[in-house]
């Protein structure tokens, strides 16, 4: 019998796991798994209890919540020499990663594909002495996520991101971050509006920020978005949602596995959708590392 633990977050986006979660385990039961599930209730839970079940040799993690709660998972699930198989349920706001493997919604399709068990190896970032699954990212529009309140996020789900980063622009547009980017030999030094590194095409609710990027093929996808006037960040903006950004002459799209990023200011980093520790600091990939469970029509 396989051992499957649920972890879920009943905060995220609006409360769909504290619905979903009985008729997922329900449904797994009926299917010959034994099933145990953990509810979030502070920081660090997630990472806790991922952390137990590979110690206690489960089979397959399932991560109910938005992105912070699979950033939480992944943490737990690295520091052990047993990684359980990772399914991701999007139930928070924007749900990156899960949107970009095009995980079914349906609680019965979300299921099946656990019980087939289709997978892929991914890469996994490394920020510092944390991991991230999806993006790191820092400067302009990185603190949008903890301006948006809990209300406007359960109501207009990933639109109000947009709408406090578009809010947000005029005021911070004169006010780029002068940061030295390490790659190798190579070293920059520039004014930054903002910088994402990204392991997925899919960021902040945008499918197309990092076009070229795929999750095993050791590499992060780098976007420099430099000082600009608010008129061509904005062409930026809108470009990006159709993903023809990446030739602009205002932003660098390159391709890396390690850099390390200096600032003259106290500039946090946003891993994940969550805010970590402040510039400098170093990024590394891990290639194919960990294992998750994938619809079969995935392309990667």
């Amino acid at each position: 019998m396989k051992k499957v633990k649920i972890i879920y977050n009943p905060n995220s986006g609006r409360q769909i796991a504290q619905k979903n979660v009985p008729k997922l385990s329900q449904i797994l039961r009926e299917n010959n798994y034994f099933v145990d599930i953990f509810k979030t209730e502070k920081q660090f839970d997630a990472t806790n209890a991922a952390s137990k079940a590979c110690k206690d040799n489960y089979d397959i993690i399932v991560s109910i919540g938005g992105d912070g709660t699979v950033n939480e998972i992944i943490n737990g699930i690295m520091i052990n020499s047993h990684k359980p198989k990772l399914a991701i349920y999007p139930a928070g706001t924007v749900n990156d990663f899960a949107t970009y493997l095009k995980v079914p919604r349906s609680m019965e399709g979300f299921s099946k594909l656990i019980m087939k068990e289709n997978t892929i190896k991914t890469d996994v970032g490394v920020a510092g002495e944390r991991y991230f699954l999806n993006v790191a990212a820092a400067g302009l529009l990185s603190d949008v996520a903890y301006k948006v309140s809990a209300e406007s996020k359960t109501v207009l789900g990933k639109f109000a991101y947009y709408l406090k980063g578009i809010s947000e622009l005029p005021k911070q547009i004169f006010k780029p971050v002068k940061m030295n980017i390490k790659i190798g030999e190579y070293e920059i030094r520039k004014e930054v509006l903002f910088f994402i590194l990204a392991n997925s095409a899919s960021v902040g609710g945008f499918s197309y920020i990092a076009p070229k990027a795929k999750i095993n093929d050791g590499k992060f996808d780098l976007l420099i978005v430099e000082k600009s006037q608010f008129i061509e960040v904005a062409r930026i903006f809108f470009k990006t949602l159709i993903g023809s950004h990446t030739k602009d002459s205002n932003l660098q799209y390159i391709q890396v596995d390690e850099l390390k990023i200096e600032c003259d200011e106290n500039i946090y980093v946003d891993l994940d959708g969550e805010q970590f520790e402040k510039l400098p600091m170093e990024f590394k990939i891990k290639k194919k590392v960990a294992e998750l469970i994938i619809p079969e029509t995935f392309k990667y």
